[in-house]
């Protein structure tokens, strides 16, 4: 049994973005749907209240709690990509879903979750430090989606 989950609020389709989640990333599914049992700020009796799921591996909680309350940047889940292929995919999926672009490998899916789609590549300069680093993070600065080879490039010098 899962002690610690992480609580996203929803306006009112957390069901609905744990099944874009679920079909998007690995170790992603969705478990049980929680209906409530009367009338509720931004709800009727019977709608679904909670809904749990994973998202790459991460327990998760979608709250149907009206409008009151909205995602921000300060929240985000990061995946590490392996390659051009995979960080394509998992971009145009959010974005191509209703999300938004932002800056150095962020985006906003359609419920205004940020995600960082971040090739290792790219972790593992800034990891390195240096010299390495500096030239990887200028290269990544003015990107919206990660561009593998350009950081490549970059680590090369």
């Amino acid at each position: 049994m899962t002690t610690n989950t992480i609580c996203l609020w929803y306006e009112h389709d957390a069901q609905e973005a744990a099944t874009f989640y679920a079909k998007t990333f690995p170790q992603s599914s969705i478990g049980a749907i929680h209906h409530a049992p009367t009338d509720y700020p931004g709800g009727k009796a019977g709608d679904a209240i909670t809904v749990e799921f994973t998202v790459v591996g991460i327990p998760c909680i979608g709250l149907n709690g009206g409008s009151q309350f909205r995602h921000s940047e300060a929240f985000s889940f990061q995946i590490a990509t392996g390659d051009q292929e995979e960080t394509d995919r998992y971009w145009n999926a959010i974005v191509g879903n209703g999300g938004q672009e932002s800056h150095c490998g962020w985006c906003k899916d359609k419920w205004g979750i940020s995600w960082q789609i971040t090739p290792r590549v790219l972790t593992d300069a800034l990891a390195t430090g240096g010299d390495v680093a500096r030239r990887a993070f200028e290269a990544m600065m003015p990107m919206t989606k990660i561009d593998v080879a350009t950081i490549e490039a970059a680590v090369r010098g």
